[in-house]
C-alpha cells in the first residue's frame, strides 16, 4: 500500500479531479486546506526582505492556499492515479499545477 499525497495548486479543479479519480476506482481521499512555505513567508512581517520579495514574484497573489489530498491505495494503482491527475491538472513538470508523491504504508486499520 502507498499513501499518495497531492498538493493541488489549481484548487478550482478539485471537483473534476475527485470525479475522475472516483471513475478510476480510486477513492477514500481526505482533503485539507494548506499553504506552502513561500506563501506563508510572503504574508509574514518580514515582507521587506529582498529574499521574500523574490519569492513574492513567483507566487500567484490571488491564490492564498492549496489543497492537499491524501489517499491510500495499492501500489499498482499509483501510476493510474498520477495519469488521472495529469489528465486533469496538466503536466506536473509545469509550474503552478500540482506536486504528487507517495510514501510506503506498512499498517492500516479501518479501511474498507
Amino acid at each position: 500500500m502507498r499513501l499518495l499525497v497531492l498538493i493541488l495548486n489549481k484548487t478550482e479543479l478539485l471537483d473534476e479531479l475527485l470525479e475522475a479519480l472516483a471513475n478510476a476506482h480510486i477513492g477514500g481521499a481526505t482533503i485539507l486546506q494548506s499553504r506552502g512555505m513561500a506563501q506563508e513567508l510572503s504574508h509574514s512581517s518580514m515582507e521587506d526582505s529582498s529574499f521574500l520579495g523574490s519569492l513574492r514574484l513567483l507566487l500567484d497573489p490571488d491564490r492564498e492556499q492549496n489543497l492537499t489530498v491524501f489517499t491510500v491505495l495499492p501500489e499498482e494503482k499509483v501510476s493510474q492515479a498520477v495519469e488521472v491527475i495529469e489528465t486533469i491538472v496538466g503536466d506536473l513538470q509545469r509550474p503552478d499545477t500540482a506536486v504528487v508523491f507517495t510514501v510506503p504504508v506498512d499498517f492500516t486499520k479501518g479501511m474498507h
